[in-house]
C-alpha cells in the first residue's frame, strides 16, 4: 500500500481529524491506530452522566464501523504504536507491523497517574480514564460502599459527586482545597461548601501516606496518620500527556508544561510531517497573545482534530480557540472559557449571587479579562470569549454589575 495518512491515537482528536481529511478531499489510505480496544469516544460523561447512570455507555460512542467504512478509514484496534521515525516516515506498532506515512497525527492523549504509596496496587483501589472504568466503578458505586477519593481536581470532584448521587459515603482526602489550581481560593470555597453541603467529607491538607488491607483495600492512612475506612479509592491525582513518541522521535517537548509535545498554531510538530493535537501538545494560543497553553478538556480535542487534519492537507489553518470545559456538580451547572497561569495572582471579579452558586466570575490580569465562568448563569459563553479576545482593559465596576450587559463592557 502506498504511503497515505496515519493517526496515531483513538479519542476524539482522533476521529474529528478523520472525519474532517474525508470531507475535505483525502481519498488516500487513511489508518486510525487505536490503542484502546473500542472505536473513539467521548470522555467527559465519565466522570458524569455515565458515571452517575443517567446516560448508557454506547451513548458516548462517536461514529459506529459502518461510518468508518463507508468512508474507506481503517480502524486499528487495541493496536498501540510504540516507533515513530521520522526519517523513514514510519510507524511502528506492538505487533510487529509497520506503516509508511505522508504525513502523520500524534492524538495519543494522556494517561492517569498513580498513587505511588504502599498498596496501591490492592484491589479495589481504581482510577477513571476509560470506558471500562467508568462502567466498573458506576457499579461498584450502585453497592453502596464507603468512597475515599484522592485528589480535588476535576475528575475527584466529579466522581464524588457522582458517588453521592448513587448514595455512598463520600470522602475526599487532597493536600490542596478543592479545584484551587485551576479556579484559586473564593471559587474554590463556592465548589466546597456545595460538596459539604451534600455530605461529602472534605479532608484537606493531608496526603496519602497508605493503603491497607489484606486481600482488597480496607482503609487509607493520611500523611498526619489520621485513618480512614475505604471499601472503594478513586484515584484522581492528574495525568501525563503521553509523549513517549514523540520524545523518541526527537521532536520538541515543552518541559515546563508536563512534557507535552510543541506545536505551532497549525499543530505542526518541530518536524513538518507530524502535527499533534489534543491532550498531548502545547500550542500557542493566539486570543492571549500567544502564550503556550497545555489543558486536558474536551473542547481542545474536538477543535483540533479539523485543524490537524488540514494541516496536513497543506491547507491554511489556525488553532486559535479559547479553552472551554464545563462540569456538573450537585446543584453546580457550570461552563469556564479562556485560561489564566495563576488564579492566585489574578484579580478576581463577580457579578451575580455567589452565595446561591447563580453567579459569574471572571479572572483579570493588568485590567484584562483572562477567563471567565458562570455557575447556573446560562448563555454567556460566546460573551465572555469575546470580552478575551478583545483584550481590552475593562471597568470592574461595571462588570461586576448583572444590569450591565456583557456586550456594552
Amino acid at each position: 500500500m502506498p504511503p497515505g495518512f496515519v493517526i496515531v491515537g483513538g479519542g476524539l482528536a482522533a476521529a474529528r481529524a478523520a472525519e474532517t481529511l474525508r470531507d475535505e478531499g483525502h481519498d488516500g489510505a487513511l489508518t486510525v491506530l487505536a490503542a484502546e480496544p473500542r472505536l473513539p469516544y467521548d470522555r467527559p460523561p465519565l466522570s458524569k452522566e455515565v458515571l452517575k447512570g443517567d446516560d448508557e455507555p454506547d451513548s458516548t460512542v462517536l461514529h459506529d464501523e459502518a461510518w468508518y467504512a463507508e468512508r474507506d478509514i481503517e480502524v486499528r484496534l487495541g493496536v498501540e504504536a510504540t516507533g515513530l521515525d521520522t526519517a523513514a516516515h514510519r510507524v511502528t506498532t506492538a505487533d510487529g507491523e509497520s506503516l509508511d506515512y505522508d504525513k502523520v497525527l500524534l492524538a495519543t492523549g494522556s494517561r492517569v497517574l498513580q498513587l505511588p504509596v504502599p498498596g496501591s496496587d490492592l484491589d479495589g483501589v481504581v482510577t477513571l480514564r476509560t470506558l471500562e472504568d467508568s462502567v466498573a466503578l458506576r457499579d461498584r458505586f450502585a453497592d453502596r460502599p464507603h468512597v475515599v477519593v484522592v485528589g480535588a481536581g476535576w475528575i475527584g470532584m466529579e466522581a464524588a459527586a457522582a458517588a453521592r448521587a448513587h448514595g455512598c459515603e463520600v470522602s475526599v482526602v487532597s493536600p490542596a482545597a478543592p479545584l484551587i489550581r485551576a479556579l484559586g481560593d473564593r471559587m474554590s470555597r463556592v465548589f466546597a461548601r456545595a460538596h459539604r453541603d451534600n455530605g461529602v467529607d472534605l479532608v484537606l491538607h493531608a496526603g496519602v501516606q497508605s493503603l491497607r488491607g489484606k486481600d482488597r483495600v480496607e482503609a487509607l492512612v493520611t500523611t498526619d496518620g489520621r485513618v480512614f475506612e475505604a471499601d472503594l479509592v478513586v484515584v484522581g491525582v492528574g495525568v501525563q500527556p503521553n509523549a513517549e513518541l514523540a520524545a523518541a522521535a526527537g521532536l520538541s517537548l515543552a518541559e515546563g508544561l508536563g512534557g507535552a509535545v510543541v506545536v505551532d498554531s497549525a499543530l505542526r510538530t518541530s518536524d513538518p510531517d507530524v502535527v499533534a493535537a489534543g491532550d498531548v501538545c502545547a500550542w500557542p494560543c493566539r486570543p492571549l497573545a500567544d502564550r503556550r497553553v497545555h489543558v486536558e478538556h474536551w473542547a481542545n480535542a474536538h477543535d483540533a482534530g479539523p485543524v490537524a487534519a488540514r494541516t496536513m492537507l497543506g491547507k491554511q489553518a489556525s488553532h486559535d480557540v479559547l479553552p472551554f470545559f464545563w462540569s456538573d456538580q450537585f446543584d453546580i451547572g457550570m461552563e469556564y472559557v479562556g485560561h489564566t497561569v495563576d488564579p492566585a495572582t489574578a484579580d478576581l471579579v463577580t457579578r451575580g449571587d455567589v452565595e446561591t452558586r447563580e453567579f459569574m466570575a471572571f479572572w483579570l490580569v493588568d485590567g484584562r479579562i483572562e477567563a471567565g465562568m458562570h455557575s447556573n448563569v446560562w448563555d454567556t459563553v460566546d460573551h465572555v470569549q469575546d470580552l478575551i479576545r478583545g483584550g481590552r482593559e475593562v471597568d470592574t465596576a461595571r462588570l461586576a454589575d448583572p444590569d450591565v450587559p456583557l456586550t456594552d463592557l
